[in-house]
């Protein structure tokens, strides 16, 4: 972290406006994972019927290998960032050694460069990671990522209804008031 603040580059990726609607979104975890299924199951059956297009981007999740392969998984998605709202990297629970590999440096700097926001989903309640720390937002589970996209749209679904209400009540208001001008002239 300390590394990464001597470069500039902390708090990058945070700077990156978050979309008002992230239906398109880049998964990167590993395609067995409970938390990935859960992750799936929780944004497709959503109660609201929202849409969601979540491609895997598949990666090793844990031991020796897994900062290398998250960092090639995210190279594949930045060939293709246009097509992507958000990138998510989610990971269910473990020990705490299991997560180390989200605590490297490399991993840290791509999240910091990476043109769209990431959003990470690693571990437990209690765990906290470097990706945690650097990506544009941090939750803590799989599921509670899911959950958050989920939101936007409701959000988002909200402000749509209300400015239809007031486009419906502004129209109302502008007949009504040309209605009662044209009976003024009409009477004269």
């Amino acid at each position: 972290l300390q590394k990464l603040k001597e470069e500039g580059v902390l708090n990058m990726n945070k700077t990156i406006p978050f979309p008002l609607v992230p239906q398109r979104i880049a998964v990167i975890s590993s395609e067995t994972a409970a938390g990935y299924g859960d992750f799936i199951d929780t944004l497709h059956k959503n109660t609201y019927g929202f849409k969601f297009v979540a491609n895997l981007f598949p990666a090793i999740m844990q031991g020796e290998q897994s900062e290398k392969s998250v960092i090639e998984a995210m190279d594949k998605i930045y060939e293709c960032d246009k097509d992507y709202d958000v990138t998510v990297i989610i990971r269910g629970g473990g020990a705490q050694s299991e997560l180390d590999s989200f605590n490297g440096y490399d991993l840290a700097f791509h999240i910091t460069q990476f043109p769209i926001p990431v959003i990470t989903g690693i571990g437990h309640e209690r765990d906290e990671t470097v990706a945690d720390y650097v990506s544009n937002i941090a939750l803590k589970t799989p599921t509670a990522v899911a959950e958050f996209l989920i939101s936007k749209m409701v959000n988002f679904n909200t402000l749509l209804h209300d400015q239809m209400e007031k486009i419906i009540n502004l129209t109302k208001k502008y007949l009504s008031d040309n209605i009662n001008l044209f009976d003024k002239l009409i009477v004269k």
